[in-house]
């Protein structure tokens, strides 16, 4: 389990906010540091909008109206150890000042061939809302499920890496910024 806390400034609102999170295009190239190699490396590699189950075709970029309380939207992912996965972002709650949702993978997630993830067991749920005109809070929890393969465990900095260079994307922030979360 990891648990990200952070403030950063946003002057954009809420639409800002909601646009960072339908861009899934934009994640491709997003960074972070490797405990493993120590030094920035790609996470993503690839990211896009799809049209859902069951086709799961690619589209572009979702607007930010899908972006929408009880809103299901469903993008694929490939990163730079578990391959490519299919994942459905959950609108939760969304108002004026604090957004919610839950992301959660719906395909088996691999390292090569060997299953590391099956659907459900990696999920997380993140909250921003405004703590002022311009300043907003970020809180996340991310786990994963008793079942996973017991590859990933013990690589607690990597998992903390990554869930900040998902925070610094929806923040703005270059996600290969100094100093990394933990050597």
């Amino acid at each position: 389990m990891v648990v990200t806390v952070a403030r950063f400034r946003n002057s954009s609102g809420l639409d800002g906010v909601r646009h960072r999170l339908a861009a899934i295009s934009e994640l491709k190239g997003t960074r972070y540091w490797s405990t493993t190699h120590k030094q920035w490396q790609t996470l993503i590699d690839d990211a896009y909008a799809t049209t859902g189950p069951p086709a799961y075709q690619r589209r572009k970029d979702f607007s930010n109206d899908e972006i929408a309380e009880g809103e299901s939207v469903y993008f694929r992912q490939t990163d730079n150890l578990s391959g490519t996965a299919t994942y459905r972002l959950r609108i939760l709650s969304a108002s004026s000042d604090r957004v919610v949702f839950n992301i959660e993978n719906t395909t088996t997630m691999r390292y090569f061939l060997i299953p590391l993830f099956h659907p459900g067991e990696m999920q997380s749920v993140h909250f921003i809302e405004r703590e002022s005109q311009e300043i907003w809070r970020y809180y996340s929890i991310t786990r994963t499920g008793k079942d996973a393969n017991s590859l990933t465990a013990g690589h607690e900095a990597s998992s903390v890496n990554r869930a900040v260079a998902f925070f610094r994307y929806l923040a703005g922030i270059p996600t290969d910024k100094e100093p990394p979360a933990m050597r």
